[in-house]
Formats: C-alpha cells, sequence, structure tokens
C-alpha cells in the first residue's frame, strides 16, 4: 500500500481537492493506497475540512497538531502515521503534481527505495524569493555536500527508508537532507512546479531565512568553522601590521594610521560578535536536543468513516 503524508497549513480550499485528485489518480492506475493530512496548527478551517473529508471518502487519515510546530515536524507525525510498504511525501497545494506519483510508484516497484522529486523550474514566483531560495539551496549544498540546488520535499521511500529516518533521535531535522544522506538505492524524478490553485505561499523571504538558519545549524556545523577561519585570517593580519609597526619603530619612523586601527577594533569586535552569535545559536539547539522535548503533540488523530464501515461489515 502506498501511504501519502501531506502537510497542511491553513489550507482549507484545497482539502477536497487534493482528496478527489489523487482518489481518481490512485483508483485508475489501481494503487491501494492512504492519504494522511497533518493539520499544523492551522489557523482557519483546515481541520474541520479534513474532518469532512474522512466522513466522505474512503482511506483517510487525519492528525491534529496541538499547534503549529513547523513542516519538518508534519512530515515525521504523518512518517509515523504511516503504514503503508511505501510513503510519499507533498506539498498539499498541489504544486507537486500528482501524475509524478505514478512514475515514482513504478521506479519502487522496480527496485528503488528512495525516489527523488527534482524540480525542472521553480514555477511562478517573485525575483526576491526566486534568489532568496536559489541562495539558500546553493549555501546548504556546500554546507552539507549534498547538491540541493533543485531538492524538493517531493519524495517517495520504501518502507526501510521511513524505518532509518524515524530511528534518528535528533529534534531538529531537516527532512530534505536527512532523507538523502540515508542512502539507499537513489533515483531522480523530474517534475515541473505547478501553480499554486488557492491559497497563499507561506514561504515569505524572512519565513526562508529562519527555516535556512535552522536546518543549516541542524545538519551541519560548517559555520562553527567560520569562527576558526576568521580567527586565522586575524591571525595573519596582526602578524603583518605587527611586523610593519616594528620595522617603523627600529626605522624611527613615526607610528600612523589612527583610523586603520579604530576601523580594525570595530571589524574585529564585529567578527567576534558574529563568532559568539554562531557559538550561541549552536548551544542553544544543543539546550533543545537535551531537553529531548518531543517534535510535535498530537490533539487528535481520525480515520476515514468509510474505512471503519467497511471494517465493520467486513
Amino acid at each position: 500500500m502506498l501511504s501519502i503524508v501531506l502537510p497542511a497549513y491553513n489550507e482549507q480550499q484545497m482539502i477536497e481537492k487534493v482528496v478527489i485528485t489523487l482518489q481518481q489518480l490512485l483508483t485508475a492506475n489501481s494503487i491501494p493506497y492512504e492519504l494522511i493530512f497533518i493539520d499544523d496548527g492551522s489557523r482557519d478551517n483546515t481541520w474541520n475540512k479534513i474532518q469532512s473529508a474522512t466522513k466522505k471518502y474512503k482511506h483517510v487519515v487525519g492528525v491534529h497538531f496541538s499547534r503549529n510546530f513547523g513542516k519538518e515536524s508534519a512530515i515525521f507525525a504523518g512518517l509515523e502515521a504511516a503504514i503503508g510498504d511505501v510513503v510519499a511525501v507533498m506539498d498539499c497545494d498541489l504544486q507537486h503534481p500528482p501524475e509524478t506519483l505514478i512514475q515514482m510508484y513504478r521506479e519502487w516497484e522496480n527496485g528503488f527505495e528512495l525516489i527523488e522529486g527534482i524540480k525542472k523550474s521553480r514555477g511562478k514566483e517573485g525575483i526576491i524569493h526566486t534568489v532568496s531560495a536559489k541562495t539558500f539551496y546553493k549555501i546548504m549544498s556546500k554546507a552539507t555536500g549534498i547538491d540541493m540546488q533543485n531538492a524538493s520535499d517531493f519524495k517517495m521511500m520504501d518502507r526501510k527508508v521511513v524505518d532509518a529516518l524515524l530511528q534518528l533521535p535528533e529534534r531538529n531535522t531537516f527532512f530534505r537532507a536527512l532523507s538523502s544522506w540515508c542512502g539507499y538505492k537513489v533515483r531522480t524524478v523530474e517534475f515541473e512546479v505547478q501553480e499554486r490553485e488557492a491559497g497563499e505561499t507561506k514561504w515569505s523571504v524572512t519565513a526562508l531565512f529562519r527555516y535556512a538558519l535552522t536546518n543549516i545549524v541542524s545538519f551541519t556545523t560548517i559555520p562553527l568553522q567560520f569562527v576558526t577561519l576568521s580567527g586565522v585570517v586575524f591571525l595573519i593580519i596582526a602578524i603583518i601590521l605587527g611586523v610593519q609597526t616594528l620595522m617603523k619603530y627600529f626605522c624611527s619612523g613615526a607610528v600612523e594610521g589612527f583610523t586603520t586601527v579604530i576601523l580594525l577594533l570595530l571589524f574585529i569586535g564585529s567578527v567576534i560578535m558574529i563568532s559568539l552569535g554562531i557559538i550561541g545559536y549552536y548551544i542553544a539547539k544543543m539546550y533543545e536536543e537535551i531537553k529531548a522535548r518531543p517534535r510535535y503533540i498530537v490533539s487528535e488523530v481520525i480515520k476515514s468513516t468509510k474505512d471503519r464501515e467497511g471494517e465493520l461489515n467486513g
């Protein structure tokens, strides 16, 4: 059976549309399935729409968070709730084309264990958002050593990959990179990002920056190396300036450059503060991990009424 995890945040306009679209597609291709909606503390009627879907359609599961915990937590909640032999993760706004699921499923039948959706293009986005996203993924690719320029959360995973992900004890997770980090037999499938049919994107430049910062720190220690690198650079500069000062002293030359000294002090002070900020951020994340709070809190779980009626009749 194919389990499809659908994180949802303020997607009241899309719930029924997604159910109908996926139901028709998967039934037509004779693929047994379940649809798992994770309501990530939505502020609109998303949960009510999910509840209605469980009463109206078959094979629908709803998981309701007590508050907003973020997309990463919603994805892992869906993975834990999934019971299928193969699990797909896709956005609830249908920007990930449903038809690509069939291609992914056939690749899984052919023996591949991790099928990754790769974007051909980013679709219709504003210039600022496009530049911000490309910059983020370029930094992430360098930091993680994994090519993430066109990566996405649109993936299909064999049960053994899902189990491997769920065994990871960390609280601050980056699903997009962790799934690739696990390895296994990987296949990539290209797709065109579809235009959003309803609602608005949840990814502002500020949200993208926060997302980038959290995931870089949770997945790699590269930023900490900035502290060491800056220390080495300023050691070299200090040696050069020290030699220059001694030469002028022994040659009885006047010591010049009060402006230079002031600028150096300001620059060095700024680097020190940035370095302390990076170290502090890592310590904060370590503190969060040590507390070992759960990634999310589930308020309610509901399954399709029609499925339960079938079980009773059977």
